[in-house]
């Protein structure tokens, strides 16, 4: 009996190795045989090996970026950060309450101002406040906003043509407002015809769009934007349900400076002031200003759970972005990959495993390691000061963001924190999974596999039931 086990175990070695191992049952499948899969769970406690398959190999993370975003933020800035956005002048107040000169709004690159998500809503009117604190009743000159403190680059020139102009690949710039979004108002009439574009929220009059929309007998937003940062040209392609009299979709506000501009300078004027000139973005050469007022944004640990718990890219790029001036005047994408690799790779993170272009994992040429973001997330819950805070940003599978669907009714619902990454042919988690008396810590990156990305989702979600309990 032994010789004959021995004989059948020489024949199929692939067998013995891998036989009721739940790594074997996931890359083996015919759904993942041709996948890209990097995979690693870990022991938090022990540092001990659980399970892995090709845990170096680098594959594109989609939004479980943001992980690295949001960690190297914390470490960086501390939880307690804020944006801060100022109310400058460059002239003389006069007894008879006359700027004689310009104010200005200086960006400090705040997601938040006239955020849907976080922030306060009204927070012009605080803004008329300060003017009228500081003395001013009549401007002999502008209002000028003052972007610059971030490059003029708006977009990643990694992402897709395909995303540039959506509402979720919106601009991070130095001035941004109401999240760099529009919604676009639309009538549409019965299939095949041309949908009518109403209007814009809010009212952005420069604005122009070629429109090739067609309505169809589809359900949903199938409409795609297209269009450069600062261009005030759109072009819309897609579909959108038939005979709807109205119908909303997303774009990105081309200049939200200017936007945030002309808001303030309409409600300054309806409040009472003179204001000599028009509302402008160009910003007058070296003239010596002084603060009359600083708005704070909402403390960096409530923007990091925004970024992870709803995958907010808006929030995300401009984090990203503020990142480089740790060691430059301007924020950049280029300055914001430098610093992070800089200080993982002083933390020992295998930085070499991290190929990073953006902050939100938009870009298809981001790529990155199961070992990285383990080794990242296991720093993170051990070696933190800010541990707790970042646990807690991270969406509870079944329960919140989204994760709200992810291993529902399942043992492990309410057991795992993660984050996931979702772009075509891209299905990611890492997180931590605490369930069965054990503490474990888990990344699995899933590329091209063959069927669809719920089919991958189920057979991710049997993996990490199956790895909980085992072993």
């Amino acid at each position: 009996m032994k010789i004959k086990l021995i004989f059948f175990l020489l024949l199929f070695p692939a067998l013995s190795l891998f036989a009721g191992n739940p790594v074997d049952d996931f890359v083996r499948s015919p759904l993942l045989e041709n996948a890209n899969v990097s995979l690693l769970v870990k022991d938090l406690k022990t540092g001990e090996t659980i399970y892995d398959f090709r845990p170096k190999s680098l594959a594109t993370p989609a939004s479980t970026m943001k992980l690295v975003t949001t960690a190297t933020a914390l470490e960086l800035l501390g939880p307690d950060f804020c944006f801060e956005t100022k109310l400058e002048v460059d002239g003389k107040i006069s007894k008879d309450s006359v700027l004689t000169g310009n104010l200005y709004i200086r960006g400090g690159g705040d997601p938040t101002l006239g955020s849907e998500k976080l922030g306060e809503k009204d927070f012009l009117s605080k803004w008329i406040q300060a003017v009228k604190n500081a003395g001013i009743k009549r401007i002999e000159g502008g209002i000028v906003a003052d972007a610059s403190l971030y490059d003029d680059e708006g977009v990643n020139p990694h992402w897709t043509w395909e995303d540039m102009g959506n509402y979720y690949a919106s601009g991070a710039y130095g001035i941004s407002y109401m999240d760099n979004t529009y919604k676009l108002v639309l009538r549409s009439g019965h299939e095949g015809t041309t949908p009518e574009i109403i209007k814009t929220i809010p009212e952005i009059p420069e604005l122009t769009f070629d429109n090739f929309l067609k309505s169809t007998s589809i359900s949903f937003d199938s409409a795609y934007f297209y269009g450069a940062p600062h261009s005030n040209q759109r072009v819309i392609r897609g579909e959108i349900p038939a005979n709807r009299a109205e119908f909303i979709t997303k774009g990105d506000i081309p200049n939200p400076g200017l936007l945030l501009v002309h808001d303030f300078y309409k409600k300054l004027v309806e409040n009472g002031f003179s204001i000599s000139q028009l509302p402008t973005d160009k910003v007058p050469g070296n003239t010596k200003r002084k603060t009359i007022y600083t708005h704070d944004s909402p403390p960096l640990s409530q923007i990091v759970k925004e970024i992870n718990i709803h995958s907010n890219n808006h929030f995300a790029e401009h984090v990203f972005r503020y990142l480089s001036l740790k060691n430059s005047s301007i924020a950049t994408s280029n300055g914001a990959i430098r610093v992070i690799e800089s200080f993982w790779k002083s933390k020992g993170l295998p930085v070499d495993q991290l190929i990073q272009y953006d902050g939100s994992g938009l870009s298809p040429m981001d790529v990155v390691s199961a070992q990285f973001y383990v080794e990242l997330l296991s720093y993170m819950k051990t070696k933190s000061e800010y541990n707790t805070i970042f646990y807690n940003s991270l969406p509870v599978a079944g329960e919140s963001g989204t994760l709200s669907s992810f291993l529902k009714n399942t043992t492990l619902q309410g057991k795992v924190r993660a984050k996931s990454g979702t772009i075509s042919r891209v299905k990611c988690y890492a997180g931590y999974i605490d369930a069965n008396g054990k503490n474990l810590i888990f990344a699995m990156l899933v590329n091209n596999a063959n069927g669809s990305s719920k089919a991958v989702l189920k057979k991710m979600e049997e993996f990490l039931l199956q790895s909980s309990v085992k072993k």
